[in-house]
């Protein structure tokens, strides 16, 4: 197959899984009003561990991994998985859908300062610039001047959701520093089983015995969110980073949370204040000028998924 062929087939891969995450978000936004948050949240990893598992199963490529692979099955599986969908999914419970894709979405401006801090990296002019007109969308999104700081549960919604971005953030940079013998494929399935090992106990503590409704609906929205949104678009986005360049990547994953937004408004009939769309645009331009120059320095390496064992800016997906 030729290289143009290829490449095609790596954008058509790519603009299905941006969509497919897009409605992710309003669609569980819709479950949630069958089934509680944790309990959601189970339901989704447990399924899609299911569906990879067999997957490999059929196709020979079950690997298990090795004692070096624990830190990076755990860092996603606990990080990138576990707590950044739970804390979502609790957070969207009281937020509109659209908002909260775009708040999920604003790991790589946390990834900058987190990595100066810890690490001593030094930013260039342009990261740097790209950090303050994201964190500038964060403030307008957020718009201090109408926020009712009396209302504590918006509040803590909103918390929640830039809690669940720092916690990819952190798996982001602990994978930086840290490699596996099996690919992002490989690893996916034991990084979800994890996620919902961990996920069930804490979902019989807090929210005690099975919550779902049970209805045709709620199992429309499982196979939805579980099998296709999470499984079938983390083998997409995977296939389509061996065709394209990290530029191309990093800069088509920004559509994720504005197709979230838009889908939203218009399934949900959620709200667009000039807030929220100016806010997402700032957000989604700061996080594009960082992305755009981390690609520049890498164009060998995987942009982001939703749920990956590579770091989420290629140097990932």
């Amino acid at each position: 197959m030729t290289d143009n062929a290829n490449k095609t087939k790596g954008i058509i891969l790519l603009v299905v899984a941006i969509i497919l995450w897009g409605c992710n978000w309003p669609v569980m936004k819709a479950g949630l009003s069958h089934i509680t948050p944790l309990w959601f949240s189970t339901l989704r990893f447990s399924s899609s561990a299911l569906v990879l598992f067999l997957l490999q199963f059929a196709t020979g490529k079950i690997r298990i991994p090795g004692r070096s692979e624990f830190p990076i099955i755990i860092s996603v599986g606990v990080l990138q998985m576990m707590a950044f969908t739970a804390l979502g999914c609790i957070a969207m419970s009281f937020l509109p859908a659209g908002k909260s894709a775009v708040l999920a979405y604003t790991t790589p401006l946390w990834v900058v300062p987190a990595s100066v801090i810890f690490f001593r990296e030094k930013l260039t002019t342009l990261q740097l610039s790209g950090a303050c007109t994201g964190f500038i969308g964060i403030l307008v999104l957020f718009n201090p001047l109408a926020t009712n700081w009396h209302n504590m549960t918006q509040l803590v919604a909103n918390g929640l959701l830039l809690l669940a971005s720092l916690c990819w953030a952190i798996c982001i940079l602990h994978l930086r520093r840290n490699r596996s013998r099996l690919n992002a494929f490989e690893l996916a399935p034991w990084q979800m089983l994890l996620a919902s090992l961990l996920l069930l106990p804490l979902t019989w503590v807090f929210e005690g015995g099975w919550s779902g409704d049970n209805s045709g609906a709620l199992l429309a929205i499982t196979l939805f969110v579980g099998p296709v949104a999470t499984a079938f678009c983390f083998c997409a986005v995977n296939a389509a980073s061996a065709w394209l360049s990290s530029v191309t990547l990093s800069s088509m994953m920004l559509f994720v949370p504005i197709t979230g937004l838009i889908v939203s408004v218009i399934t949900l009939h959620e709200d667009l204040p000039l807030s929220l769309l100016a806010g997402s645009l700032l957000i989604a331009l700061g996080i594009a000028i960082m992305t755009r120059k981390k690609a520049r320095q890498n164009h060998k390496g995987i942009c982001v998924v939703e749920n990956t064992s590579r770091s989420p800016i290629k140097e990932r997906i």
